[in-house]
């Protein structure tokens, strides 16, 4: 049964690396990550942080080998870059779709694991609670680096879209003056019951498969 348990690990961590590439196209394209980027980071810090943090652990202690996270984040990094093709096919530039910062954070859950000699609770909370923090620092300095993400959706419409959901100036303060702040402290808190989920499906196979 062996080969089936593994086989059944391999699944996961291919599913959920492909669906964080897809959660990236939707949560990060131009408009929810560059048009509503004060209003909707976030959402997108959230979301790309459980997501990160659910996977990376999963694959780490499947493998039990510090710097499997960042071999992970490098790999829903990769895909993504691949898929940003099929929108540059369709004659969109080639930053259409921004690209989020994972490998820094899933190395900050790498060195968690090592350093508290592969200890999986350290890893759920200070690893999640890092990864959390970081991601949206990270991705907010990304974001920066991006050319002038209005120009860029009113130049690219996509008029399938609801009325509400129409590229908007960003109201900056209205909400709250600080979406690094706001996001880090969210998904610090969200990302250690995210990774401590991602630790238990690592049991759950087990048992499945034993």
């Amino acid at each position: 049964m062996v080969w089936l348990r593994r086989t059944t690990h391999y699944l996961f961590i291919v599913v959920v690396a492909v669906n964080s590439t897809l959660l990236t196209i939707n949560a990060g394209d131009y408009i929810f990550y560059t048009d509503w980027a004060w209003t909707s980071f976030v959402v997108f810090s959230v979301s790309q942080s459980t997501m990160l943090v659910v996977g990376a652990i999963y694959y780490m202690l499947f493998t039990g080998v510090p710097g499997t996270a960042t071999y992970y984040a490098t790999i829903m990094t990769i895909y993504t870059w691949v898929a940003k093709g099929a929108w540059f096919a369709l004659g969109y530039p080639y930053d259409f779709v921004v690209t989020p910062v994972w490998i820094p954070s899933a190395m900050l859950l790498d060195l968690t694991y090592w350093a508290t000699r592969r200890n999986k609770h350290a890893a759920i909370i200070i690893g999640g609670t890092l990864v959390g923090l970081s991601l949206p620092i990270f991705n907010m300095i990304n974001l920066l680096l991006v050319r002038d993400p209005l120009e860029m959706a009113f130049k690219y419409p996509r008029p399938t879209l609801p009325p509400y959901m129409t590229p908007i100036e960003p109201q900056v303060g209205k909400f709250y003056n600080s979406p690094v702040a706001l996001g880090s402290g969210a998904a610090a808190v969200l990302s250690v019951p995210i990774a401590a989920l991602g630790a238990k499906l690592n049991t759950w196979t087990y048992r499945w498969m034993a």
